[in-house]
């Protein structure tokens, strides 16, 4: 997974703001491609670090019993200046990329290939979200 966009609009954005964050997430509320999702239960940022992490613990998880879905990607910048840099001169360098995460939002979801391994599906979100820095719930979605 490549860690920023391929082409902005505009090099650098103003820093989203935390007002924007206290909003219910109203299109990605259930799972679309997988039978098991990760559902955020509040608002926060989430690091590309923090969702690869998280990935990677699913995907270890699973082995090859089920596909890895995120339904994320990390589009913002957060930029810094360096240490002992005098004022001005512009806005600092890319320091971080993040993706705001509002309550109800999907992080992620698993699709299982064996209807009886729904328990391997939840064991393997659940390890998953422990690498998150937000609280979040696991939602089925059986067809």
């Amino acid at each position: 997974m490549k860690q920023y966009p391929s082409r902005l609009k505009y090099k650098k954005y103003h820093k989203p703001s935390k007002s924007n964050l206290f909003l219910y997430e109203q299109k990605s509320v259930t799972t679309v491609k997988g039978s098991i999702g990760l559902k955020a239960l509040e608002n926060k940022r989430i690091t590309y670090n923090q969702l690869e992490a998280c990935r990677k613990s699913i995907r270890r998880t699973l082995k090859k019993n089920g596909i890895v879905f995120l339904r994320i990607f990390t589009y913002h910048s957060i930029t810094k200046k360096p240490l002992a840099s005098r004022m001005g001169k512009g806005k600092g360098s890319h320091n971080i990329w993040i993706a705001p995460i509002k309550k109800g939002q999907i992080i992620c979801e698993v699709n299982i290939f064996f209807l009886g391994k729904f328990h391997i599906g939840k064991k393997a979100l659940e390890s998953g979200s422990t690498k998150l820095p937000l609280q979040t719930k696991i939602i089925y979605n059986i067809y």
